[in-house]
C-alpha cells in the first residue's frame, strides 16, 4: 500500500495520531478486516509495535476487534471516527477548562502569585518592557493590560483598528465602564467604522482625528504602542512594544491631552 507523507501528516494533524497510528489505520482502512501482522508488513509497521498501536486505535474509537482467531481488526467508518474525534476532543476540553477553573481555589495560584509578586518586586522598572508578535498575542495582552486598568484607559488607532477592537475588546470595556474607569477613543472615523462607533458609544467617548497611530495607555503607567501600519502588515507579523513606565506613559497621555481638546466629539445618530 503506497499513501503520501503529505496525507499520513493531514490524518495526523487532524486525528491527533502518531506515526505508527495512522499508518496502522490507513492500511486497515484499505482492507477492512485484517490481522496485526498483516498490517504489519502493509503499513511497514515493526510487528513488535503493532499490536499496541491497535491497542491504542481501538480505545480512541478508530477501530473494532474481531472475536476469534486469529484476531482480526475490523475498520470503524471514517464519518463515524471524525464524529467519535470531536465528542472526545469536547469532552477533553471541558475537563481541562475544570480542572483549570477549580485551580484558581486551590494553594497551587496562590503560591504562582506569590512567586510572581515576590519576583515583580525584584525588577527594575526599565526592565518590565517587551516586544509582542502577531496580531492574535498583541490583542491578548492588550485584554489582559486594559483589563487591570483602575483609573483610565486611552487609546489611539485606525480606523479598521478602531472595529477590530470595538468587535474583540467591549465586554472588557463594559466591565471597566460599570468599574467607572474613563475610555476615551481617538480615530480617523469613516463611513466603515461608525457602526462600531455607534456601538461603543454609551461605554466610551470617541473623538474623530486625522492622525494615523496606533498606541494604548493605561492609568499613566503603562503603554503598548504598534510600531507598524495595519495597513500595510499581515496580522502575523503585526509588532507591538508594551512599556510599563509612568514616567514615559504619564508623559505621552499630558501630549495626548493637548491633542484631545482639538479633536471633534463623534456624534451617533439613534
Amino acid at each position: 500500500m503506497i499513501v503520501k507523507d503529505e496525507f499520513l501528516s493531514k490524518l495526523r494533524r487532524y486525528f491527533g495520531l502518531n506515526l505508527y497510528e495512522v499508518k496502522i489505520w490507513s492500511a486497515l482502512l484499505s482492507r477492512g478486516v485484517s490481522t496485526a501482522g498483516e498490517l504489519s508488513d502493509i503499513a511497514n509497521v515493526p510487528r513488535s509495535r503493532s499490536y499496541d498501536v491497535l491497542e491504542s486505535l481501538e480505545k480512541k474509537g478508530f477501530v473494532v476487534m474481531k472475536l476469534g482467531k486469529p484476531i482480526k481488526y475490523i475498520a470503524v467508518e471514517p464519518n463515524e471516527v471524525l464524529e467519535r474525534v470531536k465528542k472526545n476532543v469536547s469532552k477533553d476540553a471541558k475537563d481541562r477548562i475544570k480542572r483549570l477553573d477549580d485551580l484558581k481555589s486551590t494553594d497551587v495560584i496562590q503560591e504562582l502569585n506569590s512567586l510572581h509578586k515576590q519576583g515583580v518586586e525584584l525588577v527594575e522598572p526599565s526592565d518590565l518592557s517587551g516586544s509582542i508578535r502577531g496580531r492574535h498575542n498583541l490583542y491578548n495582552h492588550l485584554e489582559l493590560t486594559i483589563r487591570n486598568a483602575e483609573e483610565s484607559v486611552v487609546i489611539m488607532t485606525t480606523s479598521q483598528g478602531l472595529i477590530r477592537k470595538i468587535e474583540g475588546l467591549k465586554p472588557t470595556f463594559e466591565k471597566l465602564k460599570k468599574r467607572g474607569v474613563s475610555i476615551r477613543i481617538s480615530a480617523p472615523i469613516t463611513k466603515e467604522c461608525m457602526a462600531a462607533v455607534k456601538d461603543i458609544g454609551n461605554i466610551a467617548e470617541v473623538r474623530n482625528t486625522n492622525v494615523n497611530a496606533r498606541f494604548i495607555l493605561v492609568d499613566g503607567k503603562e503603554i503598548i504602542f504598534m510600531v507598524m501600519n495595519d495597513v500595510d502588515v499581515h496580522p502575523t507579523y503585526d509588532v507591538a512594544i508594551w512599556v510599563n513606565t509612568p514616567f514615559f506613559a504619564s508623559a505621552m497621555e499630558s501630549l495626548f491631552d493637548l491633542a484631545w481638546k482639538e479633536m471633534k466629539t463623534v456624534s451617533v445618530k439613534k
